[in-house]
C-alpha cells in the first residue's frame, strides 16, 4: 500500500502564528505517521522567523516536509498531483485551479477545513460537519481542535510531557539554555517570566509593578515591537538585544527563537505570557502558570473565546485562585488594571503551578490532534 500524500495550505495575512501550527502539524504527520506532506505557505519570510527556510526558493525540503511557496499565479497542477488529503488551514480559500484539479482527481481527495482552536461550547456540535462545494462535486469536512473528547484535541508530539519533565529536572541543560539566551543569574528566588504578546496599552502598568515591587523579576521578551515598547518604557527606546535593569526588574531581550527554542523558554520560566494559538497550546504543555492574550477579532469575539476557556480552566481551581486568574487575564486583555491584578495572581503561584501540571496531564490523557486527524481522514478511504 502506497504512502498517503497530504497537502496543507496556510495563508498568512496578519497572524504569522498560523504557520507555527501548520509547521508542527506537517512534521508530526511525517515523523509519527509516516505520511508524505506538502506544505503550501504564502509568506515564506514570516515562516523564516521560526524555521531555516530560504524565502527566495519556490520549493524546498525541510525536516522531511516538502515546502512550497503559495505564490501568484498558483502553479498548474494536474489531478494526479493532488494529494489524498487536503487541509485548508483556518478557512483560507484554496486556489480555483487547485479546486478544479481536486474535482477531476479519482478518487477525490478528502478535504478538511482545520479550524482555529476554541473552548466555546458550540464547537462540539460543529466538529466534523460537512459542507458541499457550491459548484464542484466536492465536500469539505470541518475539523475543530478543542479541549474535550468531542473535539479534535490539541497538537502534542509523542512523549512531549516526559520531555518537558526531563528538561525541567535537568539543571545543567536549563543553565546552558539561559546562556544561549544571554541571560545571567539574578538574585536568589528571582521570578522568571516570558512575555509574548500583541502589545498592550497597560504594558507600563505591568513593567512598573515589577520594577517597583518587592519581588525580583526577570522578564524575557523576543526582539520586535513589544521589546521596543518595553525598552522605551524603561528608558531604552533603541533596545534590540541585551539586558535592562530597573529597580527589581531585569528585562532580557533576545533574538526570535525557533519552535524548539521557544518551547524550552516556556519550560524554563515560572510564568508565561502567551498570545494567539500556537504559544497558547505550548504554554499548557509547559505545565506552568500562564496568562493568555487571544488574537484580537472583530466584534470582540476574542472576549468570548477568552471567557469560554477561563470557564473550563478555572472550574477545578479554589475560588481565590480562580478569581486571581480571571482578574489578571481579563485585565491584560482589557489593557487596564494589570498592576492591581498582578499581586493576587502571584500570591496564588503555587496553587496555579499544581493546577497547570494537572491540567496538562488531563489533556494528555486524550488522543492528540494529529492522530485524530489521521483517523478521521482514513475512515472513508
Amino acid at each position: 500500500m502506497s504512502t498517503q500524500r497530504w497537502e496543507i495550505f496556510c495563508s498568512v495575512i496578519d497572524n504569522f502564528g498560523d504557520i507555527g501550527v501548520c509547521w508542527r502539524l506537517a512534521r508530526q504527520l511525517v515523523h509519527e505517521h509516516g505520511l508524505q506532506v506538502r506544505l503550501w505557505v504564502n509568506d515564506l519570510a514570516s515562516f523564516r522567523r521560526m524555521a531555516p527556510i530560504d524565502a527566495a526558493r519556490e520549493m524546498q525540503w525541510l525536516d522531511g516536509v516538502e515546502v512550497r511557496h503559495w505564490g501568484q499565479p498558483f502553479p498548474a497542477l494536474t489531478a494526479d498531483e493532488i494529494g489524498d488529503v487536503v487541509i485548508e488551514a483556518f478557512g483560507c480559500p484554496l486556489p480555483d485551479s487547485y479546486e478544479q484539479a481536486m474535482a477531476q482527481r479519482q478518487p477525490q481527495p478528502f478535504w478538511i477545513n482545520l479550524e482555529h482552536l476554541s473552548a466555546e461550547g458550540w464547537v462540539e456540535g460543529c466538529h466534523t460537519l460537512t459542507s458541499p462545494h457550491p459548484r464542484l462535486p466536492l465536500t469539505k469536512h470541518f475539523f475543530f481542535p478543542g479541549f474535550t473528547p468531542a473535539t479534535g484535541g490539541l497538537l502534542r508530539e509523542q512523549g512531549l510531557l516526559d520531555q518537558v519533565r526531563a528538561f525541567q529536572a535537568d539543571a545543567p541543560s536549563r543553565a546552558a539554555f539561559w546562556r544561549q539566551l544571554g541571560a545571567t543569574d539574578g538574585p536568589p528566588g528571582e521570578l522568571r517570566v516570558s512575555l509574548f504578546a500583541y502589545g498592550s496599552r497597560d504594558l507600563a502598568g505591568l513593567l512598573h509593578t515589577w520594577r517597583d515591587g518587592d519581588f525580583p523579576v526577570l522578564c524575557l521578551v523576543p526582539e520586535g515591537q513589544l521589546a521596543r515598547q518595553a525598552g522605551a518604557l524603561l528608558g531604552r527606546p533603541e533596545l534590540k538585544a541585551g539586558e535592562v535593569v530597573a529597580g527589581n526588574l531585569r528585562l532580557q531581550v533576545f533574538p526570535f527563537l525557533d519552535q524548539a527554542g521557544y518551547d524550552r523558554l516556556l519550560w524554563s520560566c515560572d510564568i508565561n505570557f502567551v498570545r494567539g494559538e500556537d504559544s497558547f497550546v505550548r504554554a499548557q504543555w509547559a505545565m506552568r502558570p500562564m496568562v493568555w492574550q487571544p488574537y484580537r477579532q472583530e466584534e470582540q469575539h476574542h472576549d468570548l473565546k477568552l471567557g469560554a476557556f477561563l470557564d473550563r480552566y478555572c472550574s477545578t481551581l479554589p475560588s481565590a485562585a480562580a478569581h486571581a486568574v480571571e482578574q489578571l487575564w481579563q485585565a491584560w486583555n482589557r489593557e487596564e488594571g494589570v498592576a492591581e491584578a498582578w499581586g493576587p495572581f502571584l500570591a496564588q503561584r503555587q496553587t496555579l503551578a499544581r493546577h497547570a501540571m494537572g491540567w496538562a496531564k488531563e489533556l494528555a490523557s486524550r488522543p492528540d490532534l494529529t492522530t485524530n486527524l489521521v483517523h478521521f481522514a482514513q475512515k472513508p478511504l
